[in-house]
């Protein structure tokens, strides 16, 4: 594939700004999903997760997290640890996400109870992550080339000028046959999802209800994911988030997992 200069990224953000529609519509969906996976936010990320699920019924779970989060390069390896409540304290989940689309992600899930670590491969990767509606595989980052994007239009989303792009993933048994988003423009945050199923059936939205900036970086500070189908739903609040705390590589180690701590 011949590849072609690439403009930066305060540079696209510029010409958007001063261009408007007649620049934007000459972007393609990829363009605009390697801004999304560019966008700024510091060299590594720390927070505090409060993941709540849902049931049809309304009955509700609380468990909460500490995330880690350091970028080596277009690869990004993330650490996850449970603190509450204490059915799942001390179980971990460690992912490294490579930008190349032909190389499998690495991901380990740790479980106190039989003091090992567990290898998530193969379609293991499209369980539900920790009994929520996302799966260990959505849990992590995925490279722009893994699926094949296309701008189907531009519309104003809860206020906000919007990018909707359609993502067809490249592997035709992924979980899901494709994804819509609406892409925040002056955020470059993808703010709406609908994912559907490999029958073409609408399986789930997420919906970022609480985007601000923090620290200098636009923050995904609530999200909401609902599948449809099963009517059950997943709301993720992040707290205490902090960027470029100088994480050292050797937290993002399997060894972490076993410890349960970060040292």
């Amino acid at each position: 594939m011949k590849k072609t200069k690439k403009l930066s990224l305060p540079a696209v953000l510029f010409l958007i700004a001063v261009c408007g529609t007649a620049f934007s519509q000459q972007l393609k969906g990829r363009d605009i999903a390697v801004l999304v996976d560019d966008r700024p936010n510091g060299n590594d990320r720390t927070m505090d997760m409060v993941m709540t699920l849902i049931n049809r019924s309304g009955k509700t779970r609380v468990r909460e997290m500490v995330s880690y989060s350091k970028d080596y390069g277009k690869d990004t390896k993330t650490l996850f640890f449970f603190r509450e409540p204490a059915d799942v304290k001390g179980v971990g989940f460690l992912t490294w996400d490579y930008n190349n689309a032909s190389r499998d992600d690495d991901k380990w899930l740790y479980l106190p109870a039989l003091r090992k670590e567990k290898r998530i491969s193969g379609s293991s990767k499209n369980d539900s992550f920790m009994g929520s509606d996302l799966t260990y595989d959505d849990m992590g980052r995925r490279a722009v080339d893994e699926d094949t994007h296309t701008l189907i239009g531009e519309e104003n989303y809860e206020g906000h000028p919007c990018w909707v792009i359609e993502s067809v993933p490249e592997d035709k048994d992924y979980i899901y046959s494709k994804v819509i988003s609406r892409v925040r423009k002056d955020a470059l945050l993808k703010v709406k999802g609908e994912f559907y199923d490999r029958q073409g059936k609408l399986l789930k939205i997420s919906k970022v209800t609480d985007v601000r900036q923090h620290s200098g970086f636009w923050v995904s500070f609530r999200t909401e994911v609902e599948n449809v189908q099963d009517r059950h739903k997943t709301v993720f609040e992040m707290k205490n988030v902090n960027f470029d705390k100088g994480l050292g590589d050797s937290f993002f180690q399997v060894s972490t997992l076993k410890r349960g701590t970060l040292r």
